[in-house]
């Protein structure tokens, strides 16, 4: 299907909508109603998807159509499910403990994919963390960590790796990115430790002595939910469409009606405005995404790719886009191209850079991937400040985007001055991270 520019312009608009009406006071009381939300998703998508389907075009809409609620039933039953399952206790939110929570999302995300990950971590991080005043920074740190790159070595780790799989990429070629994976979170979780040592000296010493008397013994509330999420990752894997989403829905059912409600709305005060928000605003952008990516397929053979720009255009339309299709769309591209060893009929190079690009970067945004709203819903929703879009992706350049770049010019570019430059950056980060830690209180305060 051929469009034109002005064609993408209903999903400018989404954007637009969805990084502008929260800073304007008039608008933002509206704004966060998930009635307001769909409202505007039906306003921009619907006449999209009526005019590519009055085209002829009828594929395409229910390609998306499809795509929307495969994404919104795993979601849903992720979402779901989890907030059956609740993590007791309250350890000291320290840096050291606040990093091992990361880590140890890093691991699952792969195992269980980004979204089971973030759903199942985000509460206890704020739980632990709720004696402190400043734990914004914690939060989004788990979405550029346990939401988004710790899903790097599997298939069912992000959405994109799954569509490659489907396409004929071998389960087991994911692994071969495990130095990638581990180089990324790793420095993260450096970068990561470095800051919130800083902030923890911003406490004041009454919320201080709370976190060090508040402690409770971990426990596990629901720990047979487990295996359901267990179900909804194995259904992704081994069950066929439709009889995938039939089988999600069942496990969510089951939950709701078998879990304990004791849990899910008293110890996790479930609510389902993450879910409902996520899902009014993500019809807007896959229906408006429609022409979008197709003004992308037509754009795209005249791009100057190689194996920096296929990451740098699949990693930044993926922080826009959802970051599955955009995998797709290059992924297909990339099968145009010369070049061997080719995986799945993709010349290998692309296709690392391609995988990285849309699973990393679809954490610079809060509209890269599934997790990062519903991660960013629930921590509002138990009374957390989280920064606005255009904030978000302020902190998300500052703290993000130089691990990416350290990785990009270590592992996929070439010149050896590109790795020196790499492993420049690299020290530049933990040399920050250091910074911070050794950096007195009285500096940590005025700066």
């Amino acid at each position: 299907m051929q469009v034109s520019w002005w064609a993408i312009l209903p999903f400018v608009a989404m954007l637009l909508s969805i990084a502008i009406a929260p800073l304007v006071p008039s608008l933002a009381h509206h704004w966060e109603k998930p009635r307001t939300q769909l409202g505007v998703a039906l306003l921009l998508g619907l006449p999209v998807a009526a005019w590519v389907w009055l085209s002829g075009h009828h594929h395409l809409v229910t390609h998306a159509l499809h795509e929307y609620v495969s994404f919104i039933c795993l979601l849903g039953s992720l979402f779901i499910i989890s907030g059956g399952i609740h993590l007791a206790g309250d350890i000291r939110a320290t840096p050291r403990n606040n990093t091992v929570f990361l880590g140890v999302g890093a691991v699952l995300a792969s195992f269980i994919g980004t979204t089971g990950a973030a759903m199942l971590l985000i509460r206890p991080i704020l739980n632990t963390n709720r004696e402190r005043q400043h734990a914004m920074h914690t939060v989004i740190y788990a979405i550029f960590v346990v939401a988004n790159c710790g899903g790097l070595l599997t298939p069912l780790g992000d959405p994109p790796l799954f569509l490659g799989m489907l396409r004929g990429v071998p389960f087991t070629w994911t692994f071969s990115l495990v130095w990638e994976w581990l180089f990324i979170n790793t420095l993260l979780l450096v970068a990561y430790f470095g800051l919130d040592t800083a902030m923890m000296r911003r406490e004041d010493s009454e919320h201080l002595l709370r976190d060090r008397t508040e402690i409770q013994p971990l426990k596990v509330h629901g720990a047979w939910q487990l295996g359901l999420l267990a179900g909804v990752v194995a259904a992704v894997a081994f069950v066929p469409t439709p009889w995938r989403e039939v089988v999600m829905v069942a496990l969510a059912a089951g939950s709701w009606f078998a879990g304990s409600h004791d849990v899910r709305f008293g110890l996790n005060e479930f609510s389902w405005d993450p879910i409902l928000e996520v899902a009014a605003l993500f019809l807007g952008i896959f229906t408006t995404m429609i022409t979008a990516l197709q003004y992308l397929s037509t754009m795209a053979p005249k791009l100057p790719l190689n194996e920096i720009t296929f990451y740098l255009f699949s990693g930044g339309l993926s922080s826009v886009l959802d970051n599955a299709p955009t995998y797709a769309t290059f992924f297909e591209l990339a099968t145009q191209l010369p070049g061997d060893p080719r995986i799945a009929n993709v010349p290998e190079l692309y296709l690392v850079a391609i995988s990285l690009g849309a699973v990393t970067c679809g954490a610079l945004t809060y509209i890269g991937n599934g997790p990062n709203f519903m991660v960013r819903s629930v921590a509002e929703s138990q009374g957390r400040t989280m920064p606005s879009f255009g904030g978000y992706i302020v902190w998300s350049l500052r703290e993000l985007a130089p691990v990416l770049a350290a990785m990009v010019l270590l592992f996929i570019a070439d010149p050896l001055w590109c790795k020196a430059l790499g492993a420049a950056l690299t020290l530049v980060i933990v040399g920050n991270a250091a910074r911070r830690v050794l950096t007195k209180p009285s500096e940590t305060a005025n700066s």
